[in-house]
């Protein structure tokens, strides 16, 4: 791993320590500016609460999440040599708290395990851009089951992309753009 490919945890019990993860290409961890509003947008949700990070990548999402009080977080990823840095991460800072899983986002919606029963309270959908994850992600995410009645969403897309395809009892909170990327926190209504 290089140096240079890690990201602060910048608020909660692991403030201010670094994770690092793999030189892929398509990974593209959210900046500290955008998770510090994203994060502050959460607070009233996160304590105590059960989140779903389904591409998890560089893991800055769900680390944050689970460093700023909540009680369970399920990172999803689908590639091997990033799983190993979870792993690697998640024992490094002692996140009893988070929970990995080796599979695609896609598998995990269509084929939850039985043992995962849980209902999630926020998700992060932060697929790698310029793929045509998001409209099919969205739809599974909506019809999987795993959403609770009134789960917050947090999508991270092209700032250029059509949002058209949500479900439509997802309501747009709140909405802002940072560079090429369009970041959004959703609340669902049942």
């Amino acid at each position: 791993m290089a140096n240079n490919n890690h990201v602060r945890i910048i608020g909660g019990r692991w403030r201010g320590r670094k994770i690092n993860f793999p030189d892929v290409g398509r990974l593209r961890p959210t900046t500290d500016p955008v998770r510090e509003t994203l994060f502050n947008w959460l607070q009233p949700y996160l304590p105590q609460a059960n989140c779903l990070d389904l591409f998890a990548g560089s893991g800055a999402l769900g680390f944050e999440a689970a460093s700023r009080g909540a009680k369970h977080v399920l990172m999803i990823e689908k590639e091997s040599n990033i799983i190993k840095s979870l792993r690697d991460n998640k024992e490094l800072i002692q996140a009893d708290n988070v929970q990995l899983m080796h599979r695609t986002a896609m598998d995990f919606l269509k084929h939850k395990p039985k043992a995962e029963n849980t209902a999630f309270d926020v998700v992060f959908l932060d697929p790698p851009f310029q793929t045509s994850a998001l409209p099919q992600h969205t739809e599974s995410l909506e019809e999987s089951g795993v959403l609770a009645d009134d789960a917050v969403i947090y999508l991270e897309c092209e700032r250029t992309l059509d949002m058209g395809f949500l479900p439509k009892n997802w309501l747009e909170h709140r909405r802002k753009t940072a560079g090429q990327v369009a970041y959004c926190l959703f609340h669902r209504e049942k």
